[in-house]
């Protein structure tokens, strides 16, 4: 993440907390996230720097007809110095933030078999307990994992899993030798 994305990230979630709209507008940047996402046209057309910052402009306010006033301001802010191209990791870095300041850690728990409601509930109880903070995890199953689990929040990553344990001990015996 660069700095700029950063400071676009902060400064638009200093507004929207001084004025008491910050889920709706991490709601309505998301949703513009996602509809880059699903329109690889529209991102192509916003990350172009041959194409003019006006009218990357004039299509970001067409896009965000009815947004939230705070968000319209932003896309053309973030639009008029060129950087509209990198309006999804502004949305992805105000999602972190968004979630600091409210004490929230979002996880992906990947494990080799699918985890019954209350396996994951237990897991996400103590990851609650060790880091302090409200845990929304997302599950997903790997069976190449063998046992085990691989955990990532943010750029923590900790595998647990019966591949990650082989892999290292594989690593390990390729040095010692």
């Amino acid at each position: 993440m660069a700095v700029a994305q950063r400071m676009y990230a902060r400064a638009l979630f200093e507004a929207a907390r001084s004025a008491g709209r910050v889920d709706v507008v991490r709601d309505e940047l998301r949703q513009l996230s996602d509809a880059l996402d699903a329109s690889p046209e529209l991102a192509g057309f916003l990350a172009n720097p041959q194409l003019d910052p006006g009218a990357k402009g004039e299509v970001l306010a067409e896009v965000s007809e009815g947004a939230d006033e705070l968000v319209r301001n932003f896309l053309l802010l973030v639009a008029s110095k060129g950087r509209a191209g990198e309006l999804r990791m502004m949305a992805e870095e105000l999602d972190a933030i968004v979630d600091r300041d409210q004490g929230r850690v979002q996880v992906e728990l990947t494990t080799a078999h699918e985890l019954s409601d209350d396996e994951a509930a237990t897991i996400v109880r103590q990851i609650e307990q060790a880091s302090g903070s409200r845990v929304e995890a997302v599950r997903s199953v790997d069976p190449s994992l063998v046992g085990g689990l691989i955990l990532q929040a943010g750029s923590l990553r900790v595998d647990a899993s019966v591949r990650g344990r082989l892999e290292r001990l594989r690593r390990e015996l390729a040095t010692t030798t």
